[in-house]
């Protein structure tokens, strides 16, 4: 395994590899890896020749009073992770690489990237987009993956790619879970051991909302009220919607393919999650 920090030898190191007939899997992260990323790794590997993964903690999607500073990083332990999981090159770049001092361009990702997490995180997404349509350009691959937890993210950089013509094709992976039902984040690290026993109730409130859907109630407001009031006690509620998973819309009536998704601070720990129902 290979870890490179210019985006000169990088973009050197693909051209060889594409001059070879190789295909690219590409997995974005940052950093502090869990296996979630790595079931991203595995599909990668299985359906391309080789598999990149990016390794950075990108500053243009923190806001002023979020956690860009104390955001976890470990790439010693990255490392051994990804050498375990057999990836073939690192990318990992110091923000001086990736923004030089005069950089002013954004990609701008529309109505899609002010609903949700960008009611509460204004700009986050089209700090998301620019560094991953960054990345697109220099590492040119083939695949991307990108996990069904991050849901909102997944459809702003689905639009993007498409609005743009990125010839990328863009594959979204099942979250992955504790064994509890818990989300694996980075984030979960945060949370103390009481912490972390209440967060399971988002996982179970959105269980138990699948099952009344199953049992023909089709109403979202009502379906959103037993969310919320099923998640209360244990944390504060930054927003629950029942949506159109690709527009993010809401709807009147769960009909269909549609993205049940929650924010949820736990302490002071800021969690998503997200269930997909066909009903």
């Amino acid at each position: 395994m290979q870890l490179i920090k210019s985006i000169n030898k990088v973009k050197k190191y693909i051209n060889r590899q594409k001059k070879l007939g190789k295909t690219i899997g590409f997995v974005p992260t940052m950093g502090y890896l869990h296996d979630g990323h790595l079931s991203l790794v595995r599909a990668a590997k299985k359906e391309n020749d080789l598999c990149v993964m990016s390794i950075y903690v990108n500053p243009l999607q923190f806001g002023p009073r979020e956690d860009f500073k104390k955001y976890p990083r470990n790439l010693k332990a990255d490392m051994k992770l990804a050498i375990s999981a057999h990836v073939d090159l690192i990318f990992c770049p110091t923000d001086k690489e990736m923004y030089e001092q005069d950089f002013t361009t954004l990609i701008e990702v529309g109505a899609l990237g002010n609903l949700l997490c960008g009611l509460s995180r204004p700009g986050h997404f089209k700090g998301v987009a620019t560094v991953v349509g960054k990345f697109f350009n220099i590492i040119q691959p083939d695949v991307a993956y990108f996990g069904q937890k991050d849901a909102q993210q997944a459809a702003v950089i689905r639009k993007f790619t498409r609005d743009l013509n990125y010839p990328v094709k863009i594959k979204v992976m099942p979250i992955v879970r504790e064994s509890d039902g818990l989300a694996m984040s980075s984030r979960n690290t945060y949370l103390s051991l009481e912490e972390r026993s209440d967060a399971v109730i988002i996982y179970k409130a959105l269980q138990k909302a699948k099952k009344l859907i199953e049992l023909g109630n089709h109403n979202p407001t009502i379906i959103k009220r037993f969310i919320v009031d099923t998640i209360k006690e244990k944390g504060k509620i930054d927003y629950v919607e029942i949506v159109n998973q690709d527009t993010l819309e809401r709807v009147k009536k769960i009909k269909g393919k549609i993205l049940i998704a929650v924010a949820v601070r736990i302490g002071k720990v800021r969690l998503i999650d997200n269930l997909v129902i066909k009903a």
